[in-house]
């Protein structure tokens, strides 16, 4: 596929300033691109690329000021990063339209309700009671449990699995290896062992959500573990049971998140982030990346280090640990004079 710089700027509501009839063929990053290619710059810190970039085209942010002469075209947008987005989305559904129809081998239920425009792949198991709605793909080797309800246009990768009773509404995407109510890790100790909780409740997952491959969300021991509209979850996280996920947060890779927490909306939580169980984080409240926190969190807090604390906090605490050294040395040099002065 092939569109000129002015029919981008068109699609994306945007002013072309160079020349309007370049064309386009393919994305590559400022730092790495080639005739034909369109390129975004949207963080400063790749600002020095857009004057060397082998890309016919750049996407720059409307106040975008260069210093000096750029070969490139440039797309002026109000957001570069958005709008790759939608450009690279619109480019995928023309080259990766829906899956349809139904392969063999595959497992139905009898009692199953499948829509009639959906995908079902080789190897699938549908149980007894799930619904698959319309427009569903559920690709192959893909577990959907007794009573399971899919939405609609809901992907379900290769190989992930999805344990009875749950629910996941339209517009979601299941990765590969990801395990939506498995049980929760719930035991009481009982003449020096442990007695399993049976966890009878059920995961929740509300409209454009997305879940990475190999994340787990394990199931409530009561009611269900919720994750809210549009909240987007990397790979390799951890949901406990009787969690709760606000709308439109994001959450990078390796988080875990314990029993029973509530986490607000628009919250931002980086990788590796642990949150101990039953603690409440509010809306907007940004964590970094390996953070620990184990109390409750208002709106609109950003925090870092283990224990959590404010960005000043942690400053101020990290300037007083690379002093230590300093001080370790003037005492030294004190304890020598004081000796001296003994002997």
């Amino acid at each position: 596929m092939e569109f000129s710089a002015n029919q981008i700027a068109a699609l994306a509501n945007g002013t072309v300033e160079g020349d309007g009839d370049v064309k386009i063929n393919t994305f590559a990053k400022i730092e790495d691109g080639k005739p034909g290619a369109i390129s975004f710059l949207s963080n400063p810190k790749y600002t020095e690329y857009i004057y060397s970039t082998g890309s016919s085209a750049v996407l720059v942010s409307k106040d975008f000021n260069p210093d000096k002469p750029v070969s490139a075209t440039l797309i002026r947008v109000d957001d570069p990063y958005a709008t790759v987005a939608r450009l690279l989305t619109m480019v995928d559904e023309m080259m990766n339209p829906p899956k349809r129809g139904i392969e063999n081998p595959v497992f139905i239920h009898p009692e199953a309700k499948v829509a009639e425009d959906v995908y079902i792949g080789a190897f699938a198991y549908i149980g007894k009671g799930a619904v698959i709605s319309s427009g569903a793909q559920i690709y192959p080797q893909a577990y959907i449990g007794d009573s399971v309800y899919v939405g609609d246009n809901t992907i379900v990768y290769a190989g992930a699995k999805v344990y009875r009773g749950c629910k996941i509404g339209n517009n979601c995407i299941i990765h590969s290896g990801a395990v939506i109510g498995a049980d929760g890790f719930g035991f009481a100790p009982v003449d020096g062992g442990y007695q399993k909780i049976p966890q009878t409740g059920i995961v929740v997952i509300e409209d454009n959500v997305e879940i990475g491959a190999n994340t787990t969300i394990d199931r409530a021991m009561m009611g269900a573990t919720k994750v809210g509209k549009g909240v987007k979850l990397d790979n390799l996280i951890q949901i406990a049971h009787n969690c709760e996920v606000g709308e439109n947060t994001v959450m990078a890779a390796q988080a875990g998140v314990a029993g029973s927490t509530k986490v607000g909306t628009h919250c931002m939580i980086g990788g590796q982030v642990g949150l101990a169980g039953h603690i409440h984080i509010g809306d907007n409240v940004e964590i970094a990346a390996q953070s620990g926190l184990h109390r409750n969190i208002p709106d609109g807090e950003r925090l870092i280090g283990t224990p959590a604390m404010s960005f000043s906090e942690f400053a101020a605490q990290t300037m007083n640990i690379r002093r230590i050294q300093r001080i370790n040395e003037r005492l030294g040099v004190v304890e020598k004079e004081l000796k001296n002065k003994r002997d």
